[in-house]
């Protein structure tokens, strides 16, 4: 099956470089409005037979426009929501940051033992991720569009797909609307087949001048790049 990964519109905490997981979360910006609103024009010849949607409100309003002009019903998978902050909730200072960024590019690097402070390890994060996969596996759509986050997005395909030579975390952004294409399905593996990782619509309805910690690419504090997968 094709499966598109999509991440929601921008939201005011992306705008003021926040780490906001908590549920259900805050709805768009009117950019992130404006962005949802490109979709139906760039995927309604895609053939998306589903459309999935996490427990969190901006998934649900940048899914809309799609599911409406397909005439398709949302599906909600809490397991699409976005990597546990813990501790960290509600934070934009660059050390809490890095913890957070740092953590899940540990888990990228093999080491799923490590825990967000006060949050998840890898193992629960890669387990209802791929659980939530799996149901849209099911489903039977040849096509599905499976709206999630930022840093959710990039670790599970970073993680999964078998046909990424480099870090994805480190090294492959993803704005708000971004989308990650890949094909495949849960018994024989994911590949990659397309990494958009600028708004659908281009520049246009990105900006540029948002401190965006889970959509940007990652540099551990020392400055080296993490080591291919």
């Amino acid at each position: 099956m094709r499966l598109l990964l999509i991440r929601h519109g921008q939201t005011p905490a992306n705008v003021d470089g926040v780490l906001d997981t908590l549920v259900p979360g805050p709805g768009l910006t009117a950019l992130g409005r404006e962005q949802a609103a490109r979709l139906p024009e760039a995927l309604g010849d895609r053939g998306v037979g589903a459309v999935f949607v996490s427990d969190m409100v901006r998934t649900h309003e940048t899914a809309a426009p799609l599911a409406e002009a397909l005439r398709l019903e949302p599906v909600e998978l809490p397991g699409l929501h976005e990597i546990d902050a813990g501790d960290l909730e509600g934070k934009r200072d660059r050390a809490s940051v890095l913890e957070y960024m740092g953590t899940v590019s540990a888990w990228l690097e093999g080491d799923r033992d490590r825990r967000m402070p006060g949050g998840p390890d890898g193992h629960a994060f890669f387990a209802r991720f791929d659980a939530a996969v799996s149901t849209i596996a099911a489903g039977g759509a040849d096509t599905a569009a499976a709206f999630s986050h930022g840093a959710a997005i990039r670790s599970w395909a970073g993680g999964t797909a078998t046909n990424l030579a480099d870090h994805a975390l480190a090294r492959h952004t993803l704005e708000n609307t971004g989308i990650v294409e890949l094909d495949g399905d849960p018994a024989s593996g994911w590949t990659v087949v397309r990494w958009e990782g600028q708004p659908v619509g281009g520049d246009e309805v990105a900006d540029r001048s948002a401190p965006d910690p889970t959509g940007e690419a990652f540099t551990p504090p020392d400055g080296a790049t993490p080591a291919s997968r």
